[in-house]
């Protein structure tokens, strides 16, 4: 267990320093490209109501993702972290934004629990990592873990992640939940 801990340590630091070190050119591409293949997923899905989550600047963009689902009149649901470790749900307005308890951007919507996740035809996670098997590795919060591994009849779900982060293999453990698929800014990878 131990050792399976610092992996991911290591790993996550990696990627972090990754993240860090992309050009503004390559950011613009990304998220250019990210954007079309969220909304052909979306599509290719038929999904009318999602959940998804605001991205932080050194992430995958999906702002201009979100913007779209808006004007076409999709349900977006936003993350909201709990004390508990669970998440609470709040819809996308595109209007003001505020911070939860991990300073993690949120909608200032209507609060609703975290049940309200159980009626998305689609889930869209961050992740730090995934493996060719779709065992996903977050940042290690378990907030994502926790939501889908209490779901019942769970939709698809896919990591939004950069095109060097779907890797070989991730260290994982048993409270670890895999994707059904990763969107990369090159492509769509269902598993």
């Amino acid at each position: 267990m131990q050792d399976v801990e610092s992996e991911k340590r290591a790993l996550r630091a990696e990627l972090r320093e990754r993240r860090r070190i992309r050009t503004s050119t390559q950011e613009d591409h990304d998220s250019a490209s990210l954007t079309a293949n969220l909304r052909r997923l979306t599509t290719d899905v038929g999904a009318r109501s999602l959940a998804a989550y605001l991205s932080l600047p050194e992430e995958p963009d999906t702002r201009p993702f979100l913007r779209w689902t808006a004007e076409q009149g999709l349900r977006v649901l936003l993350p909201i972290s709990r004390d508990d470790g669970l998440l609470d749900w709040a819809p996308y307005d595109g209007k003001e934004e505020d911070a939860d308890i991990l300073g993690m951007p949120t909608p200032t919507s209507e609060l609703l629990g975290p049940i309200a996740i159980n009626d998305v035809d689609l889930i869209l996670v961050p992740a730090a990592a995934v493996d060719r098997t779709g065992m996903r590795m977050g940042w290690g919060r378990g907030y994502f873990d926790k939501t889908l591994g209490s779901m019942e009849g769970c939709p698809p779900v896919y990591a939004v992640i950069f095109d060097d982060e779907l890797v070989d293999a991730v260290p994982r453990e048993r409270h670890d939940m895999p994707v059904n698929g990763v969107v990369t800014p090159s492509g769509i990878v269902t598993f």
